[in-house]
């Protein structure tokens, strides 16, 4: 006699063995990851938050230790981890499908949003109104920048070894221009080969802890507690995904280096995003300390403060910091436009940069997600990760300083000594009223701890006014 008993989201077939069924319909899933990727600004720990309170707090989808091992696998993979993390639990909730329809909605928003700002930026951007916008957005970018310095240091700099990488990274990057990818793996190898050896500074731990505010255990979510069966190890299924995404990567890249030559905007724009992929870890202000590198001063595709007004677009839309990077794509292609319309090159330019940015973040997912517990399981992986983290605080502090300068004074001058190099500022040539904007910003999210997205509009009506009334004289 077979028991009438049943498992959590399982029910009986015809011959009376479990079959397992989504609790959760497809079209449910959709509107609320729809809903996610609208309310998802103030990058990634906001986004972080509005997921789990929507997905665990509020749906139970899942619980807690199962959100926090997915955040954790996520953080070790280069790309935006709020993506990732979105598109893993689509996929542990509807497979493939969920998947894709989870991480491309966290996307579509902040896309749509870049590209007609784009638009506005290259047709417009002379417009008054416009430039007061673009100028009130420099100062609060520079001060949210600063704010995720002190944020990522507190959380990754535990002990001196790890702020002595810290500080390593920052000089080799702002001193002696070493490239980012070379920071991010000498920082990997150090720290696997510290947890190697055992050595104390670098284990100690890493990942997220408590994440909201309303705890759900993964006994009482819609998930339960086993895995579901798809969501198990499969080599065979992986390296077939895998494939799959590699190729919609790759070929793509391939195509435009073969047919347009290596020095064709389009090749360069497809392998420089494509590299950018496979190496940016530890979140969107340490892929921009890159992308500013060799954006601004390799491909001249942007100016230090295009760069900035970028940032200032992605900050205020909702989606990953790292759809920056479409802009720059954007610009890279609309000044080289070759036989094309500006126009339309740029918008070429913006969905390129996009494709070969987040096509890569699937490639992770789909291929590791199912290896997670194996991944987490291993002191030396996550010494290295603790490692990497360390560095990015100081590439990430370069940035700040890189975008400090250029905010703040009109003139920086080369300087050169024992090999290193630097531009330092003229002091007589700082501009006042960036410099009173950006106090101000920093006095609303330090001393009053007020938002970002209240921080940065009052800055963009700021600058607006203060144009309007420079031009009226």
């Amino acid at each position: 006699m077979v028991s009438r008993r049943r498992r959590r989201g399982t029910r009986l077939a015809s011959d009376g063995a479990e079959k397992v069924v989504n609790p959760v319909p497809f079209g449910d899933a959709m509107r609320v990851w729809a809903r996610v990727a609208a309310l998802s600004f103030g990058g990634p720990a906001g986004q972080i938050a509005v997921m789990h309170r929507i997905i665990v707090e509020e749906k139970k989808w899942i619980g807690e230790n199962r959100f926090l091992q997915a955040l954790n696998y996520c953080t070790l993979l280069p790309g935006p981890e709020a993506q990732q993390l979105a598109t893993y639990i689509g996929w542990l909730m509807h497979r493939t499908r969920g998947g894709l329809l989870a991480g491309t909605l966290f996307v579509l928003p902040g896309f749509v949003s870049i590209m007609i700002l784009s638009w506005i930026y290259v047709l417009l951007g002379k417009v008054t109104l416009v430039q007061g916008l673009f100028f009130g957005l420099k100062s609060a970018v520079l001060v949210i920048v600063i704010e995720a310095v002190l944020r990522v240091g507190r959380r990754a700099l535990r002990n001196d070894v790890l702020r002595g990488l810290a500080a390593a990274a920052f000089i080799a990057i702002f001193f002696y221009d070493i490239p980012f990818p070379v920071i991010i793996l000498l920082a990997a190898a150090i720290g696997w080969l510290g947890g190697r050896l055992g050595w104390k500074p670098f284990l100690v731990g890493g990942g997220h802890g408590k994440v909201g505010d309303k705890q759900v255990a993964d006994a009482d979510s819609i998930l339960g507690e086993a895995t579901p069966p798809h969501a198990r190890p499969n080599l065979r299924w992986s390296l077939k995904i895998s494939s799959a995404f590699l190729a919609l990567w790759l070929v793509p890249v391939a195509a435009l280096y073969i047919g347009l030559g290596p020095v064709n905007v389009f090749s360069q724009i497809a392998i420089f995003f494509s590299k950018m992929a496979v190496v940016t870890f530890g979140g969107a202000y340490a892929v921009l300390a890159y992308v500013a590198q060799q954006a601004v001063d390799h491909y001249h595709w942007v100016t230090p403060g295009e760069m900035l007004d970028g940032l200032g677009m992605a900050e205020t839309t909702p989606g990953p910091l790292i759809i920056v990077t479409q802009f720059v794509g954007f610009l890279g292609a609309w000044r080289s436009p070759g036989p094309l319309h500006p126009l339309l090159a740029g918008t070429l330019g913006g969905v390129l940069t996009t494709w070969v940015t987040f096509t890569p973040c699937f490639l992770w997912i789909f291929f590791g997600a199912p290896f997670v517990e194996v991944l987490r399981a291993n002191k030396a992986l996550a010494a290295a990760l603790g490692a990497v983290t360390a560095a990015v605080v100081g590439v990430i502090l370069n940035l700040a300083v890189w975008f400090g300068l250029h905010v703040l004074f009109a003139t920086l001058r080369p300087v050169h000594w024992l090999g290193a190099s630097a531009e330092l500022p003229l002091l007589s040539s700082i501009n006042l009223p960036a410099f009173v904007l950006a106090v101000a910003a920093a006095i609303a999210v330090f001393r009053f701890k007020i938002g970002m997205v209240p921080v940065l509009l009052a800055c963009s009506i700021a600058g607006v006014l203060y144009s309007l009334f420079v031009s009226s004289l």
